[in-house]
């Protein structure tokens, strides 16, 4: 993809950790990948923020590292029920005074944004359930509220995708292996989307989709985009 002169970036759902630490594993897997290649909800929620016009008060359920990452990004954080906006990432433990707090928040007025509302991903011995969505859910439940995705799919995440990119989203190829993640990303924004066959969503039958969640093409494996470029 590098020899053909396009621009690239790697959108993952992840948010336990900084961005740079997922790049930093790709390159160590032998991928070269630089940091600001690599995007995550972490990234988009900025996105998110800033088209809200910035300045927005967070209540955050994140990791450590998470919660690092976006102080040193200048996000506001706060810890009470007068926050603007609660955002739900991975977090690795999570009490009831603090899911109670987010909630009156939320009913306050907060808008309530998770990382994903997906109930759990792929992992190399099955389903991990997702502790995000748990969250995120919990506080619905309480608030009435439902949860905005910040990261795939959503337009905040395509906007991230986009201004990495520097090319409009009717430039884009979104290339990934979930229907409901990577090619509905892609379908937001007017997006070229392509279904790698070798992954989560490998035994649908496309033809009883509707048109509108259809990719735009399908591949067996990554590689045989390489003849397109």
């Amino acid at each position: 993809m590098r020899a053909s002169g396009r621009p690239l970036a790697l959108f993952t759902n992840g948010s336990h950790v900084p961005p740079a630490v997922f790049a930093a594993g790709l390159r160590a897997a032998g991928l070269d990948v630089a940091d600001d290649e690599l995007l995550t909800p972490l990234r988009s929620v900025q996105s998110y923020l800033r088209a809200r016009g910035g300045g927005s008060s967070v209540f955050l359920f994140a990791g450590a590292a998470a919660r690092e990452y976006l102080v040193e990004a200048d996000v506001s954080l706060v810890d009470d029920e007068n926050a603007d906006v609660v955002f739900v990432a991975h977090a690795d433990s999570v009490d009831f005074d603090r899911l109670e707090h987010a909630a009156r928040a939320v009913l306050r007025g907060a808008r309530l944004l998770t990382a994903s509302y997906a109930p759990a991903y792929a992992g190399a011995n099955g389903p991990i359930l997702s502790r995000g969505a748990m969250t995120a859910a919990a506080i619905a439940k309480a608030s009435g509220a439902r949860p905005a995705v910040v990261g795939k799919p959503s337009r905040a995440a395509l906007r991230t995708i986009r201004d990495q990119l520097g090319v409009p989203t009717s430039e884009i190829a979104v290339i990934g292996d979930d229907l409901g993640m990577d090619v509905a990303l892609g379908r937001l924004g007017g997006a070229r989307t392509i279904l790698v066959r070798s992954g989560i969503s490998s035994r649908v039958e496309l033809d009883g989709l509707a048109v509108s969640r259809r990719p735009d093409a399908v591949v067996d494996g990554i590689a045989d985009v390489l003849d397109w470029l």
